[in-house]
């Protein structure tokens, strides 16, 4: 069974960091693309970031430079450091195997 489990998100102040974890089980992690996307309420979803097999990494206009996608094989994981936090980021991030599934998702507020 094909497992996503995420954790990480949380309530911080504009300026601040955080770093989201994703981990993998039930399939052989390497193998595939994962993304990191977020949704607030009313608005569709939207890509944040993406990194393939390979660890190619792509990036929505408005987080590059703050936002770090990156992956570790050995520990079937997934992460998204995420700098420089702006109010605008507030949302639920959901992690993704692409074409496979989804993660339930982890709340990021971003308020002082």
């Amino acid at each position: 069974q094909v497992q996503l489990v995420e954790s990480g998100g949380g309530l911080v102040q504009p300026g601040g960091s955080l770093r989201l974890s994703c981990a993998v089980s039930g399939i052989i992690f390497s193998r595939y693309g994962m993304g990191w996307y977020r949704q607030v309420p009313g608005k569709e979803r939207e890509m944040v970031a993406v990194i393939t097999s390979g660890g190619t990494t792509t990036y929505s206009e408005p987080v590059k430079g703050r936002f770090t996608i990156s992956r570790d094989n050995a520990k079937n994981t997934v992460y998204l450091q995420m700098n420089s936090l702006k109010p605008e980021d507030t949302a639920v991030y959901s992690c993704r195997i692409l074409g496979v599934l989804w993660g339930q998702g982890t709340q990021v507020t971003v308020s002082s």
